[in-house]
């Protein structure tokens, strides 16, 4: 071991080198982020296309059914989703994990471009983005003026502030809700237009071709020259309503006659309320690559230099919600764990080590390794999050354990009588090889997690690497520092009892002893007769078997992501599709009243027009709304989130009749949309419907599924035209006049602008408000023809009441409907198989062309266990090799491979006792035993092995491995147990990742520290003896072969051949 050499003999080489890596640590922690989870971009591009008042099934034909044929040939695409709304069309293309999305954006856009003169005319161009997480917004301000109008107020923020905010780095759009835009409004009155025999296309011409301004040349004399400017643009209200439409005979009938002419705003789309209070709200999302926590520091400079700057207008702005302080609440919560884990380690190590002066040696290598690896974070363009932090955390209990190998073997050393200097390097020597093993073990589990792709690695991945790289400073620590402090400073301690704290560690060691001839005896009596070693291996099988099979019975579920308490919650309304904006806001009043009076809420943020669920979140719909709860700690309430978002729904059921609820509870990610997400696809929507319909029904009877629905709505109501072409073309009419004029009646046109001062206003010509109530408001609509006859739309269309869908979907180019549904009170796994395992393989049931796919959170629980069982196996060949290479044997390794299952009883017995369940998480946990668990069996096939090596039967061996071997052993599982009880027990913000992982090393830890003592000597022997057997067991010494006697023979002439011997 040349390290240990020159740590001792030359100790300012290490000093240096450490203080690098310190100062190097530091260094990167000052410069690091924070964030929530890693960033892993889902790799999607989402097309959207506004196309203005075209009902779903006109939206699907004439723009989602092409631009999905122009994306169809992109490469690399997982899989293709299209939701037809109402005006709206959005395609979502999931690419394959590692698939470059910016090539891929690129691409499309290209495609996109091809195709965009098939498109419909009045349709928008598609716009392409990026979707990532980050699309939720990451602030959300609230606005309000005590010296400005509403009209005045949201024009300063969409002019001036709004800007600001935009600017700065890191946003990437700042939203308005709330509040409206002003607009110059015509309306106009249909009766009299009839009067003066005049249409609306003609009052729309006029308007428009009097609002220009022409550049009509120079005037050039032969010193100056000055422009000509004809301006035309309207000046005032006063000015448009004199406006002369038409003239006939002589009789100038003006704007004035037939309409009126507003300076207001426009319609009423979204309002927006905090704590019941009218307000508007500003939300800011941040860009994809920013980083969240210091986004909302410089938004929130930003914030206090507005309110100073714009003091004159009475502006106040109040930070409604601020995604951020989770995430450093959450991180500070996993660095008091971290601590805490270092102090109750330090107390184990102070029991085992008997005074301070050895625990300090140890205690050395946890901050330095910690420090050290702070700096490989930085390189890897890591964050503080909460992965990389719990894996910090977790790795303090594994950080002693190279430490506490190497000290007990120097103090092993010391006990013999050598001098401090020769015992270090004595013992660091001896061991150096074992634990290297031990550190690798730790580091092949984890390398395949790392390397893997897909969405559990872009979360886990983070975790991995951080804890590879402070196992690999920490045996580093355990090779340099160790043996230079223990060579200086190390000294054999007897205990006398003279003082509280010796007669308390004297007491210890005597109960420790009691332990070490207790496991002995039981060790001796399983190694006694052949069958007796049989039957140990064959009950512990027994028992492992049986702990199994709490998952088959359901008291351990399985899920993708644990759930998560942020202490927030969605409720969202639904009425009748007919339902205006301001009957919504008037329940949506009366829900917020039910909600204030309970006293867990503290704040309410209230959207009305629109939900933040789905892409229908940009688009305004006026008969749904949606309130932001936001409660108070959950230390300060008995029930959780969820729970509670569950209750509130069911008393809002009972109390709001004929209004539609649903609750989602905030988690990691936004919103908890549905955990269950089936596709039916079928050849045409009609069968796909029926089909989602019957399948429906049948969730609706599991147990544990609440808010099962379909997501696509039944029929908005409409108004129907259904024109006669002959009866029109008779009577000197066109489909696009009508068309338009139908248009500019009933929707309003905005070709138009109104200029006041430096900003441009829209002018909306329209019918008034009372010719555009009833269906017969339609049936009368007038038009003239080229002859000046008056014609009304009855006269050449049937005009009538229907309904069609209000969103059409497609997955891959088929029509398709999704079945959704939450679950409370049971892992999402269980609910989903339970109700799939009743149609997914019955031919008899299933319609020809029907298929079924799993999306969302099942569609990531089966890839992401997927990825995690195949790292699962990897993780346990590599340690395979890395003991085959350890022990210069292919058999022996076995010996420690069976401790790995030994774990798993533990876990199992205390996922089900702790009411966790199979997750992302749980499974790391699992993982990450394999390399604790090996590392105790190693230490004691090792030591049998050195001992056979000496001369001792293989009996005495394992017995003297157990006592040499067990106290090490049960240092580095207790330490690690005791680093783990505060990330098990933690309840701050973000903790229920942490505590199943925590749990399921507490429990596999423990039932394996029993076990590992008494089977794995069991079965070493079990196999020494089969090896015997068959005579493997004698071993060519190789050494003394390679230099031994032989008898000199002669060769024939050619130098190579022997000679015949005759």
């Amino acid at each position: 071991m040349k390290l240990a050499e020159i740590s001792i003999k030359r100790p300012s080489l290490i000093i240096v080198l450490f203080m690098i890596l310190t100062l190097g640590g530091i260094l990167s922690y000052s410069m690091m982020g924070y964030e929530l989870i890693p960033k892993f971009e889902t790799n999607m591009v989402t097309i959207s296309t506004v196309y203005p008042g075209a009902s779903p099934s006109e939206v699907e034909t004439s723009v989602t059914r092409k631009i999905e044929d122009a994306v169809g040939s992109l490469e690399n695409v997982k899989k293709v989703e299209s939701s037809s709304y109402e005006s709206l069309s959005v395609i979502l293309v999931q690419l394959n994990t590692g698939a470059d999305v910016n090539y891929a954006l690129n691409d499309a856009q290209r495609k996109v471009n091809a195709i965009l003169s098939e498109l419909p005319d009045d349709a928008d161009a598609p716009s392409l983005n990026k979707f990532s997480l980050d699309d939720l917004p990451i602030m959300t301000m609230s606005i309000s003026s005590n010296k400005l109008n509403n009209k005045e107020l949201y024009d300063l923020l969409d002019k001036k502030i709004e800007p600001i905010f935009s600017r700065v780095n890191g946003v990437a759009q700042v939203d308005l809700v709330g509040g409206q835009e002003r607009e110059i409004q015509v309306s106009i009155d249909d009766k009299k237009l009839q009067g003066y025999g005049i249409t609306i296309s003609d009052v729309q011409q006029a308007i428009l071709s009097s609002n220009l301004d022409f550049p009509t040349g120079s005037l050039k004399s032969r010193t100056t020259k000055s422009t000509i400017r004809l301006s035309g643009k309207y000046q005032s209200i006063e000015e448009m309503n004199n406006l002369v439409i038409s003239s006939s005979n002589g009789a100038q009938v003006r704007l004035s006659d037939v309409a009126t002419v507003f300076d207001t705003q426009k319609d009423i789309d979204k309002i927006a309320r905090y704590n019941q209070n009218p307000t508007i709200l500003m939300q800011v999302k941040k860009q994809s690559d920013a980083n969240a926590v210091a986004v909302s520091e410089r938004v929130q400079e930003t914030m206090a230099e507005v309110v100073k700057n714009y003091a004159i207008q009475g502006l106040a702005v109040t930070i409604v919600d601020d995604s951020t302080n989770f995430t450093l609440d959450a991180a500070n919560h996993v660095l008091f764990d971290l601590f805490l884990a270092i102090i109750l380690v330090a107390i184990v190590m102070l029991l085992f080590l008997h005074n301070i002066r050895n625990a300090f040696i140890v205690m050395v290598s946890i901050p330095i390794s910690l420090v050290a690896t702070f700096i490989g974070m930085y390189l890897m363009g890591y964050t503080l999050n909460l992965m990389s932090l719990l894996g910090l955390s977790l790795v303090v209990g594994i950080l002693v354990d190279d430490a506490i190998v190497v000290l007990e073997n120097v103090y092993r050393h010391m006990e013999m009588g050598k001098s401090r200097i020769r015992a270090a390097y004595d013992g660091a020597s001896e061991i150096g090889f074992t634990v290297t093993a031990i550190t690798l073990v730790i580091v092949v589990v984890f390398l395949p997690i790392a390397m893997s792709s897909g969405l559990v690695s872009d979360i886990l991945a983070q975790f991995c690497v951080t804890v590879v790289m402070a196992t690999l400073f920490s045996l580093l620590t355990s090779f340099t520092i160790i043996p230079w402090l223990s060579s200086r400073f190390g000294k054999v301690v007897h205990l006398t009892g003279k003082n509280p704290f010796e007669k308390f560690i004297l007491w210890f060691e005597g109960q420790l002893d009691k332990f070490t001839h207790w496991i002995t005896d039981i060790l001796e009596w399983c190694l006694k007769t052949g069958l007796r070693r049989i039957m140990t291996v064959v009950v512990t099988f027994v028992i492992l078997i049986s702990s199994c099979l709490l998952v088959v019975f359901g008291f351990i579920g399985g899920e993708f992501f644990p759930k998560m308490d942020r202490g927030q919650f969605l409720v969202q309304m639904e009425l009748p599709k007919d339902a205006t904006i301001e009957k919504t806001n008037q329940v949506t009043l009366n829900v917020e009243k039910y909600l204030r009076d309970n006293p867990n809420v503290v704040n309410l943020i209230t959207t009305v027009g629109q939900q933040s669920s789905g892409f229908g979140g940009a688009q305004a719909t006026a008969y749904q709304s949606e309130v932001q709860v936001i409660l108070n700690d959950k230390s300060e309430r008995d029930e959780s989130t969820d729970i509670m978002s569950a209750k509130i729904k069911r008393d809002l059921e009972e109390k709001f009749t004929g209004v539609e609820f649903k609750t989602a509870p905030i988690g990691l990610m936004g919103a908890d949309q549905s955990p269950i997400e089936m596709v039916v696809t079928a050849a045409d929507n009609e069968t796909a419907n029926k089909e989602a319909n019957r399948i429906l029904e049948l969730l609706k009877k599991v147990p544990g599924s609440v808010d099962a629905e379909l997501s696509t709505d039944t029929g908005s109501p409409e108004v129907r035209v259904n024109i006669d072409r002959d009866k029109m073309s008779a009577l000197g009419l066109n489909l696009s006049n009508v068309g338009m004029a139908m248009q500019t009646a009933f929707n309003g046109n905005t070709d138009g602008k109104y200029r006041a001062g430096e900003y441009e206003y829209d002018i909306n010509i329209r019918f008034a408000d009372a010719n555009r109530q009833s269906i017969e408001d339609v049936r009368n609509l007038m038009f003239t023809n080229n002859k000046g006859e008056q014609i009304r739309l009855s006269q050449f269309a049937n005009v009538d009441m229907s309904s069609g869908p209000s969103l059409l979907q497609r997955r891959d180019k088929s029509p398709s409907v999704k079945v959704l549904s939450k679950v409370v009170g049971r892992p999402v796994g269980d609910v989903a198989n339970e109700w799939s395992a009743q149609f997914m393989d019955n031919a008899e049931t299933k319609p020809a062309g029907v298929n079924y796919i799993w999306s969302g959170d099942m569609e990531n629980q089966t890839e992401g266990f997927g990825s995690l069982g195949i790292a699962l196996l990897a993780a346990i060949i590599l340690v395979y090799l890395v003991m085959v290479a350890l022990y210069d044997s292919f058999v022996y390794p076995f010996v420690v491979l069976f401790s790995i299952p030994l774990a798993l009883i533990g876990v199992m017995v205390i996922l089900a006792l702790t009411n966790n369940s199979l997750n992302i998480f749980t499974m790391l946990g699992m993982i990450m035993l394999i390399g604790l668990v090996a590392k105790n069996a190693i230490m004691i096939v090792d030591f049998t092995n050195m001992r056979k090596a000496a001369g001792a039967s293989t009996h005495d061996a394992l017995i003297q491995a157990n006592h040499a071997r067990l106290r090490p052993i049960l240092m580095t599982t207790i330490a690690m147990i005791f680093g783990m009880l505060p990330i098990a027990l933690a309840k701050g913000a973000g903790a229920e990742m942490n505590n199943g992982l925590a749990w399921v090393i507490i429990g596999g830890l423990t039932s394996s520290l029993f076990l590992t003592l008494i089977i794995v000597p069991v079965v070493y022997s079990l196999f020494d003896s089969l090896l015997r057997r068959m005579g493997k067991d004698k071993k060519i010494d190789f050494e003394a072969e390679m230099i031994a006697e032989y008898e000199q023979k002669e060769l024939s002439e050619d130098g190579y051949t022997p000679k015949h011997q005759l």
